[in-house]
């Protein structure tokens, strides 16, 4: 899910208050402020909402998450941990 730090990233770059994203998204500003500090989550639908009336696409801000990128870190050290050890010989200097 969007964290609130690049919620409210994503919404200073857009150049927007709080008060107008809210709304264009149909909330108040209240609580996009909770969403942005991590107190609340807004919804798979809500959280949309908000990505597109800040000009992006949802496929652009999931890279940008940081949890996203953590997750797949993981993935890849799991897959490489996974694979098979072939030691190589060391390469000699050639003078």
């Amino acid at each position: 899910m969007l964290s609130g730090r690049t919620l409210r990233d994503l919404r200073l770059t857009a150049g927007l208050s709080q008060v107008e994203v809210a709304r264009r998204v149909g909330i108040v500003a209240t609580v996009l402020s909770a969403y942005e500090r991590g107190r609340r989550q807004p919804s798979v639908e809500v959280a949309g909402r908000i990505i597109e009336a800040l000009g992006y696409d949802i496929t652009f801000v999931r890279r940008l998450d940081p949890e996203v990128q953590a997750r797949r870190l993981v993935d890849v050290l799991t897959l490489a941990e996974a694979l098979p050890y072939r030691p190589r010989p060391l390469a000699t200097a050639r003078w």
